[in-house]
C-alpha cells in the first residue's frame, strides 16, 4: 500500500465530523467523469486534481468521499476511493506543467449504507470530496471540494435505481455539485397504453383519496388539463384525451411542455415518478388532430414524468454494435417515416454524412450509424474528430430535423464504441437522452497532452537528434491533410527511380488515403516527433514546426503551396498575421529550410522578401503541376469516375479563397458566404454541366444543397490538381489556383465582387490584378452565370478578347511548368543530401 495512503486515511474521520460550512478550495479541481451501477452498488469514477502539483505517480493523490444527511443530527457515511489512473485527467488540464494521471479515483457507494437499520434515511444526500497529497515529505494537505459534472453521458446525468421497493436512489447536480437524492415517491406511474381518444395511465398512489385530479400545466402559457382519477386501494387510473392537446391554440409549437402532478382535494400535490421495472412507460404517441406531432410521454433526468407535444422523434430502444457502426432500432411515429434518412453533422466543420432509414411496420425503423464517411473522391475514412450530431431528416429536406433520443432502457449501454482506422467511434449521450456520436482523436489522452506535447519537444525530440540519420523521407501537405500537392509528386519521382528509401507520411486524425509504401505517421506522435530528427529527408507544402532544428545531413525541402497573387508573410500590412503569432514562428522556421521551391521567376524575389529567406530558392516550377503539363486522358476519366460524374456533362470549378474578416462566431475557422446563386445556377447551366465547388481549407461550413446531381461539394478532395485536370471552366476569385490552372489553356473567370475590399483592405496584390487577369473580372452572380452559358453555348475556347492576355500571363507565370519540376526537386534534395553525408 503506498505510503500516502497508509498515513492519511485514518485522520479524514476528525474533519468530517465538523458542523462548519465545508470550505471549497480553488486550488484544486473535482469532478465526476462516469457513474454506474454495479451488483454492490452506485460505482463513481472522478478526478481531484491539485492546481500546481504533480499527481503523476501511484500513491501522490488519495481521495475521500463524504455524504452528509441534510439532518445534521445524522453522521456522515466516508467511502474510501481507490486511486485509478486516468491520463485525461491530465490531458484535460490542457497545462504543460503538471502531469495529472494519477488524481483518478473510483468510489462505491453502497445503497446499505444510506440507512439505520431497516429504515431508509431518505433525503438530498450532499457529496464531498477530500483530496489528501503530500507537497513535500513533511506536509500532508487536505484540499475540499465538490464533484462537478462532466460534459456528456453520465458523468453529466448519473442513472438513477430503485434500491427498494418502493424507494429510489438518484444521483444529480445541484448547482453544479454532485448530490444523492434518496426518496420514496409518493406516486408512480407503471403504465401508460392508448385507449381509443387518448391514453389510460396507471399507477400508485401512497395518497390517493376521493377527488384527485391528474392536473397538467402547459409551461409555455396559463393553461392547465384537469381528468379525474379513479382508485382501487394503492392503485389509481385516469384516461387522458389527445385532444386538449391540440385544442385553443395549443400543439402547434416546435416544442411544448406539459408538467404532470396528482392534485388532491386539500389542495396538496404530488410529481408523478416514472416506474418502468415492469416495462416501459416513456414514448411517443400521435395525435390525430395533428399529423405532424406527437405526444411524448417522457422521462425525465430526475425521474419525473412530462408530456412534450413535438414533431416525431425518434426513439432508440435497440442498440447494437456492428462492425464500421451501429444499429439503432426505434420507434417515429411520423406518416412520413419512410421518407426520413439519418443526418450526422459535424459541430464544427458542419459536414454531413447521410444515411437511409429503413421504415417497419407501426412507425418502427431501423438505422445504420457509421464510423466513416465517404469522401467526394469516393474513398471511405473514419469520421473526422469532434462531435457529430444525430438526427433524422426528410430525404428531400423539406421539413424539420428530429432529434435522436435514448429510451430510458438504453441509457445504461452508452457510450457504445466501435473502432475503424485506429480511431474509437462512440454513441454517447448528452442533455441526458440525446444521442451523438463522439469520434474521438487518434493519439491517445497520454499522447495528446500538452504534458506530453511540452516533454516530446524539450526532451524526446532533442533525443532523437542525436540518433543516426535514416535514409527515409517524411512528407507533410498542410499539416497532415492527405497525400497530395507537390509532396505527392515528389515522392512518386522517388518512387520511380526505386530508390532506397523509407517514405513516411504526416496524417492527421486518420483523414488520407495512402498508396502502398508508405507509412503514415500520426501528427504529434511520439514517432512523429521521432521522425522528424532522424529522416535524412523532409519534404512539405507548408509550415514546418518551429522547434524543429535542421540537422547536419538534414535536407529540409518546402516546395509551398501557391503562385502569388495575394501578398503573403511579411508582405501584407495585415495585423491578423502578427496578432496571432504567425510572423514570429515563420522567422524561428525559414532558417532551417535548405530549400524553398519558386514556381516562376516572377515569385522567387517576392518568396525571398516575404519569407526574409536567405537560403537557396529552387526555381523549377510546382512538382504538383506536372500532372496538368502532361495531361493524361486515362488520369482524367478515372477522376471523373471517382467523383460520379456523367458522360458529357461540361465541369465548372469553382474555388474561391477565404476571407480573414469573414470568421465564424465559434471562432472555428472562417465563413463560406458563397455569393454565388446556386438556384440561378442550376435553371441556367443545369442541364449540360455540373459544378464543383471547392472551398478553402479554412473555411469550416457546409454546401447547401450540394449532391443534387449538378452541385458537388469537392471540399474534402485530397489533391485538387485533380479537380483541376478534369475542369472545363474554372471560377475563382483572388486563389492562387489561378496560376494552375493556365498551364491546361482552359477560360478562367474571376467572381470579384469585393475587389476593392479584398485589394485595398484584406491583402493587396502583387501585380496589377485587373488589366492583367487571364479572364474576365465579373462583379455579380447573374453576370457570371450569364457568361459561363455564353461560353458553353458559343463553343468557343476563351473568353472573346482574351487570348493574348492569357498568353502573356502563361509566358510570365507558367513558363516552368513543362512536367519536369518533380525531377529537378528530387535532382537538388539528393544532391543536398549526398553532399552533407
Amino acid at each position: 500500500m503506498p505510503v500516502l495512503t497508509r498515513l492519511v486515511l485514518p485522520h479524514a474521520d476528525p474533519r468530517v465530523t465538523t458542523e462548519l460550512p465545508t470550505p471549497v478550495t480553488e486550488d484544486a479541481a473535482f469532478g465526476l467523469l462516469r457513474a454506474r451501477w454495479t451488483g454492490r452498488g452506485l460505482e463513481l469514477t472522478g478526478f481531484a486534481r491539485p492546481h500546481g502539483l504533480d499527481t503523476g505517480r501511484p500513491g501522490s493523490a488519495w481521495t475521500w468521499l463524504t455524504l452528509r444527511h441534510p439532518d445534521d443530527a445524522q453522521p456522515p457515511v466516508h467511502v474510501r476511493s481507490r486511486p485509478r489512473r486516468l491520463p485525461e485527467v491530465t490531458d484535460d488540464s490542457a497545462q504543460p506543467e503538471y502531469n495529472h494521471d494519477w488524481s483518478g479515483f473510483t468510489a462505491l457507494i453502497e445503497p446499505g449504507r444510506l440507512r439505520r437499520g431497516t429504515e431508509w434515511l431518505l433525503g438530498d444526500w450532499q457529496i464531498e470530496a477530500t483530496l489528501f497529497t503530500r507537497p513535500r515529505p513533511t506536509r500532508l494537505r487536505r484540499q475540499y471540494g465538490t464533484l462537478a459534472p462532466h460534459w456528456c453521458g453520465s458523468g453529466e446525468y448519473p442513472p438513477a435505481r430503485w434500491v427498494d421497493r418502493d424507494v429510489r436512489l438518484q444521483p444529480h447536480f445541484g448547482d453544479g455539485r454532485l448530490c444523492l437524492l434518496l426518496e420514496r415517491p409518493a406516486v408512480r406511474l407503471t403504465d401508460a397504453s392508448p385507449a381509443g381518444d387518448g391514453l389510460d395511465l396507471r399507477g400508485t398512489a401512497d395518497h390517493c383519496p376521493a377527488g384527485t385530479q391528474l392536473r397538467l400545466r402547459h409551461r409555455q402559457s396559463d393553461a392547465v388539463i384537469e381528468r379525474p382519477v379513479t382508485r382501487t386501494g394503492n392503485t389509481f387510473a385516469v384516461h387522458l384525451p389527445y385532444r386538449p392537446f391540440t385544442a385553443d391554440g395549443h400543439g402547434a409549437g416546435d416544442l411544448e411542455h406539459w408538467d404532470a402532478e396528482l392534485l388532491r382535494p386539500d389542495g396538496g400535490t404530488d410529481r408523478l415518478v416514472l416506474d418502468e421495472r415492469s416495462g416501459p412507460v416513456a414514448a411517443q404517441h400521435p395525435l390525430p388532430d395533428a399529423l405532424d406531432r406527437a405526444l411524448y410521454l417522457k422521462h425525465l433526468a430526475d425521474g419525473r414524468l412530462q408530456l412534450c407535444v413535438q414533431p416525431a422523434a425518434g426513439l432508440i430502444d435497440r442498440i447494437a454494435v456492428r462492425a464500421g457502426g451501429f444499429e439503432l432500432g426505434g420507434h417515429c411515429p411520423d406518416p412520413a417515416a419512410e421518407r426520413l434518412e439519418l443526418v450526422l453533422r459535424h459541430t464544427g466543420t458542419a459536414g454531413e454524412v447521410r444515411r437511409p432509414v429503413e421504415a417497419g411496420a407501426d412507425g418502427r425503423f431501423r438505422v445504420q450509424v457509421p464510423a466513416t464517411r465517404t469522401g467526394s473522391d469516393g474513398t471511405a475514412l473514419p469520421l473526422r474528430k469532434g462531435i457529430w450530431e444525430a438526427v433524422l431528416e426528410p430525404a428531400d429536406r423539406s421539413g424539420p430535423a428530429r432529434p435522436l433520443l435514448a429510451a430510458p432502457g438504453t441509457l445504461s449501454t452508452l457510450p457504445a464504441a466501435t473502432e475503424t482506422g485506429g480511431k474509437r467511434i462512440l454513441l454517447q449521450r448528452r442533455w441526458h437522452d440525446t444521442l451523438l456520436v463522439d469520434s474521438t482523436p487518434v493519439l491517445t489522452a497520454t499522447e495528446r497532452s500538452a504534458w506530453t506535447q511540452a516533454r516530446q519537444r524539450a526532451a524526446a525530440y532533442p533525443a532523437a537528434r542525436r540518433e543516426p540519420l535514416r535514409e527515409a523521407v517524411l512528407y507533410d501537405v498542410f499539416g497532415g491533410r492527405g497525400y497530395a500537392d507537390s509532396p505527392r509528386a515528389v515522392h512518386a519521382e522517388l518512387v520511380r527511380r526505386n530508390l532506397p528509401l523509407e517514405h513516411l507520411w504526416v496524417v492527421d486524425d486518420a483523414q488520407a488515403d495512402l498508396p502502398p509504401g508508405v507509412t503514415p505517421v500520426r501528427i504529434w506522435s511520439p514517432e512523429w516527433y521521432r521522425a522528424l530528427a532522424t529522416c535524412r529527408y523532409l519534404v512539405g507544402n507548408t509550415h514546418f514546426p518551429d522547434f524543429l532544428e535542421r540537422r547536419p545531413g538534414q535536407v529540409v525541402v518546402q516546395t509551398w503551396h501557391g503562385s502569388l497573387l495575394k501578398r503573403i508573410a511579411h508582405d501584407v500590412d495585415n495585423p491578423w498575421l502578427a496578432d496571432h503569432g504567425y510572423l514570429d514562428a515563420l522567422d524561428r522556421e525559414t532558417p532551417h529550410w535548405s530549400l524553398l521551391v519558386s514556381p516562376s521567376p516572377f515569385a522567387t524575389p517576392i518568396l525571398r522578401r516575404a519569407f526574409r529567406y536567405d537560403g537557396e530558392i529552387l526555381e523549377t516550377g510546382y512538382p504538383r503541376n506536372d500532372l496538368l503539363a502532361r495531361a493524361d486522358e486515362r488520369t482524367a476519366a478515372a477522376v471523373r469516375r471517382r467523383l460520379g460524374i456523367p458522360d458529357g456533362k461540361r465541369i465548372v470549378l469553382y474555388a474561391p479563397t477565404w476571407r480573414e474578416d469573414q470568421q465564424r462566431g465559434d471562432g472555428e475557422g472562417f465563413r463560406l458566404d458563397l455569393r454565388l446563386d446556386l438556384d440561378h445556377a442550376r435553371r441556367t447551366l443545369g442541364r449540360d454541366h455540373v459544378l464543383l465547388v471547392r472551398p478553402h481549407a479554412h473555411v469550416r461550413e457546409p454546401l447547401p444543397g450540394a449532391g443534387d446531381g449538378f452541385l458537388y461539394d469537392c471540399a474534402d478532395y485530397p489533391d485538387v490538381q485533380e479537380l483541376l485536370l478534369v475542369a472545363d471552366v474554372l471560377v475563382t476569385d483572388y486563389s492562387s489556383i489561378m496560376f494552375d490552372f493556365a498551364i491546361t489553356g482552359r477560360p478562367v473567370y474571376f467572381f470579384t465582387y469585393d475587389l476593392e475590399h479584398y485589394r485595398d483592405t484584406l491583402r493587396g496584390f502583387y501585380f496589377d490584378f485587373e488589366p492583367e487577369a487571364p479572364g474576365p473580372l465579373v462583379p455579380s452572380s447573374a453576370g457570371l452565370l450569364g457568361a459561363l452559358r455564353e461560353l458553353a453555348d458559343g463553343g468557343a475556347a476563351l473568353p472573346a478578347g482574351y487570348a493574348e492576355r492569357y498568353r502573356r500571363f502563361r509566358a510570365a507565370h507558367c513558363a516552368l511548368d513543362d512536367g519536369g519540376a518533380a525531377r529537378r526537386v528530387v535532382d537538388r534534395m539528393l544532391e543536398l543530401g549526398g553532399a552533407e553525408r
